[in-house]
C-alpha cells in the first residue's frame, strides 16, 4: 500500500513538474516578440543590428538636429554622449520631446538610419506618480518640493 503512495505521489510531482514547465515555455514563446531591448547610441554603432530587429534607443536629443519634413516626418539625431544616431519618425511627437531632452524610442536601425515607430520623452526629474506620493506619505518618507 505505501509504495502505491509513494509511486503516486511521485508520478504526481513529475506531472507538476512537467505542466511548469511547459508553462514556462509557452510564457516564453509568447514573448519572444513583446521584448524590446534597450540600446544605447554607441552599442548601435558598435555591433549594428539586423533591419528587422524592433529594439529601443535612448538618449539625448542633440542640440540643432531636429529637422522637420514633408508631413509629419521629423529627423533628428540622439546621443549618449559617445556616439548619435539618426533617428527618424513619422508621427506626432510627444509634447516634452525637445533638443537637449532625454527621449527613448522603439524601432529598427535601416541603413544608418533609426526608423522610429514610438518616440517616449522624459518627464521633468521632479515628476512622480501620485500613486507613489500617496505611498511615502503614508510611510512619513515623502517631502514636498522646495518652489524654485
Amino acid at each position: 500500500m505505501k509504495t502505491l503512495k509513494k509511486r503516486r505521489r511521485v508520478q504526481i510531482i513529475l506531472l507538476a513538474f512537467v505542466a511548469l514547465a511547459l508553462a514556462t515555455g509557452l510564457i516564453g514563446y509568447a514573448m519572444r516578440d513583446g521584448i524590446n531591448y534597450f540600446r544605447s547610441p554607441t552599442q548601435v554603432i558598435a555591433e549594428p543590428p539586423a533591419p528587422n530587429e524592433v529594439f529601443r534607443i535612448g538618449g539625448l536629443v542633440e542640440e540643432g538636429s531636429i529637422v522637420r519634413g514633408q508631413g509629419e516626418t521629423v529627423r533628428f539625431t540622439v546621443t549618449d554622449g559617445g556616439e548619435s544616431v539618426k533617428v527618424a519618425f513619422t508621427g506626432v511627437l510627444p509634447d516634452l520631446f525637445s533638443e537637449g531632452q532625454g527621449m527613448v524610442g522603439t524601432g529598427s536601425y535601416v541603413d544608418g538610419v533609426f526608423q522610429a515607430t514610438e518616440i517616449l520623452a522624459k518627464h521633468d526629474e521632479t515628476y512622480m506618480p501620485k500613486e507613489v506620493i500617496d505611498a511615502l506619505k503614508e510611510q512619513g518618507v515623502y517631502e514636498e518640493p522646495a518652489d524654485s
